[in-house]
């Protein structure tokens, strides 16, 4: 999309900043019980996969600096979510990988991510969901 083609009023940014909000609220609403930060669930979301991550491997997946987000695993690993060792082969990175407590956790959130994303996104066809994921996928990468 070209940026004259966008009318003034309309703000890609914008959209995404209050798709995010909304989305933030929705998932905060239906995980309530698991009482965790918005920060937390998108590390855990993360971690779901099972596959353990370094400090900044994770901290890229979910948008962070390694420093900011040293608070956010400072509280997981206080409630049992993750386990900080260091990686086989290179002792001086942070290896994060879920306990068993954390990856009940985060399986939780991974559903309950799937079951929004494909609430809102069941009605749209699929070149639009992939234009979706090219922009978004674009955006990422200029902030990179």
């Amino acid at each position: 999309m070209k940026s004259e083609s966008v009318p003034p009023e309309w703000s890609a940014l914008l959209a995404l900043q209050r798709a995010t909000h909304a989305t933030l609220q929705m998932l905060a609403t239906e995980l309530v019980d698991l009482d965790l930060t918005a920060s937390e669930i998108n590390a855990l979301a993360n971690l779901a996969d099972g596959h353990g991550r370094t400090v900044s491997e994770l901290g890229a997946a979910v948008g962070t600096r390694p420093t900011t987000l040293t608070s956010v695993l400072d509280r997981l690993e206080r409630r049992g979510h993750i386990t900080r060792g260091s990686r086989p082969g290179d002792r001086r990175a942070v290896l994060i990988e879920l306990t068993s407590s954390g990856r009940q956790t985060a399986t939780t959130i991974r559903q309950a991510v799937t079951d929004l994303e494909h609430r809102a996104l069941r009605n749209l066809p699929a070149d639009a969901i992939a234009g979706l994921r090219a922009g978004l996928e674009a955006l990422t990468e200029v902030s990179s």
